[in-house]
């Protein structure tokens, strides 16, 4: 695993470093949901080109000289199917400049509106906390939808012969257990690994995505260690990371099974080293998470900045006679129902980030106020915005009070944002095979360039 994150920088004295070890294949995440619906919505990356050529040059050198595959997973940050056509793109561009010939794989999950309806009316799709029950109507109104896969896609790639493998949406454990579990290594340490790994040196002492780290899988277990030997693996930071970004710190729950780490121990082998065994897998129902995003609202954005005395003295009553007061305006001045539009006003510099009430007693010492302004046109959402100017240009709190001013960031003062991009869809689909919802094409590069599918 070189980088947390195809894209956020490869020292590439590491790739020296990790080829001295002689590994079997480089294997890496390239996204996720963290950033928002917005990648998956527009099929767009949020990282730069130079920044994923870059570090894919690192790793298509280290490929031809060690002969290993890479295998990427959740291309493009959102692992849609314009998200692995851009890193694809990407790819044959560095073989091209550099002459290597490839054979490049391409794992596309996305799915159809009518292919979800259809497993929506089968009884097939179960909803996953905190959404509902799915509907038509969510499904329609996503602008893309994919199926999260497991390592299984991968192991058709690598019986295809694949060099690179460029995955769609893949569970992060995922692209990186594929390898060890496609030669046959047991499945239990192979998916503890993937899960310990999935962001790279953040698990030893480098604490972070931009550094790598080396798995070794046996038989009864896995070892695992920065491939910086400046850095170290400790048993807390190793056996720690179930505890991120799962709701269990003891079960991790993947398609087609579940990691149980109940039993495991963990052994600082050398100082920069851990040996982890009695990792159990087992196995459940297929199933891949659903996700769909959505594009159809629209924001305008206004922001200010606070230092009067009074309202930082009480910003929660200036807070919620401000809402109330430009919810008033609002209606009063455009027409529209309070019902057709939503105003919220967050506070940086008070609750902005966690919108819970501080400490008893704290007062800042100044508020950004953002005013996000949602209706269902660009329209009506900048209308609200500029019918509410004034007041959140000026208004005090209480009336009768000499007015005071706030400090505008930018002019004008509101900032159409354009679609509001939310995941509607986070629900299980049940499949009879795990490729069963996934295209493959593979692609070679060189004189003799050719396609084919499955």
């Amino acid at each position: 695993m070189p980088e947390g994150s195809l894209g956020v920088g490869i020292p590439s004295e590491e790739i020296g470093y990790a080829l001295a070890r002689r590994p079997h294949a480089i294997s890496l995440d390239a996204g996720s949901t963290d950033s928002g619906a917005a990648y998956l919505a527009q099929g767009m990356s949020k990282n730069d080109h130079g920044s994923v050529k870059k570090d894919l040059e690192l790793l298509m050198a280290a490929q031809q000289e060690a002969h290993i595959p890479i295998l990427i997973g959740t291309a493009g940050q959102a692992g849609g199917d314009k998200n692995v056509d851009w890193t694809r793109d990407i790819v044959l561009e560095i073989a091209e400049e550099k002459g290597y010939l490839l054979k490049v794989a391409l794992l596309y999950s996305e799915q159809s509106p009518a292919l979800v309806k259809q497993k929506l009316s089968a009884g097939r799709i179960s909803n996953l906390p905190p959404l509902g029950d799915l509907t038509d109507a969510q499904i329609d109104s996503c602008l893309h939808i994919v199926a999260l896969m497991g390592p299984e896609p991968y192991f058709a790639a690598l019986d295809a012969g694949a060099d690179v493998i460029i995955g769609g949406r893949t569970s992060d454990p995922a692209v990186i257990a594929a390898f060890p579990l496609w030669k046959g290594a047991p499945p239990g340490p192979c998916w503890h690994a993937g899960k310990v790994a999935e962001c790279g040196g953040q698990c030893t002492t480098a604490n972070t995505g931009q550094r790598g780290v080396l798995l070794e899988i046996h038989a009864d277990g896995f070892d695992v260690e920065p491939v910086d030997p400046s850095f170290q693996a400790t048993v807390n930071s190793i056996s720690g990371h179930l505890l991120y970004e799962n709701k269990d710190p003891w079960i991790l729950t993947e398609p087609g099974g579940e990691l149980d780490v109940r039993g495991c121990e963990y052994v600082q082998l050398t100082d920069s080293k851990v040996r982890v065994t009695g990792s159990r897998w087992n196995p459940k129902p297929y199933t891949m998470k659903l996700e769909g995003a959505s594009g159809n609202l629209f924001q305008t954005i206004m922001l200010v900045g606070i230092a009067d005395p009074d309202v930082l003295a009480d910003p929660q009553t200036f807070h919620d006679k401000m809402l109330l007061t430009l919810t008033q305006r609002s209606e009063s001045a455009t027409g529209v129902s309070a019902d057709e539009f939503h105003i919220s006003l967050r506070m940086y510099g008070w609750n902005g980030v966690s919108g819970m009430p501080p400490p008893d007693g704290a007062v800042p010492l100044e508020i950004g106020l953002l005013g996000v302004f949602t209706a269902r046109t660009q329209e009506i959402a900048s209308e609200i915005a500029k019918a509410c100017n004034p007041y959140f240009f000026h208004m005090p709190v209480r009336m009768g009070m000499e007015l005071p001013s706030y400090g505008w960031a930018f002019t004008p003062g509101h900032i159409d944002r354009g679609a509001v991009y939310q995941f509607v869809l986070n629900h299980a689909v049940s499949v009879d095979d795990p490729l069963e919802l996934v295209r493959i094409k593979t692609i070679e590069t060189g004189s003799a360039r050719s396609e084919s599918g499955r």
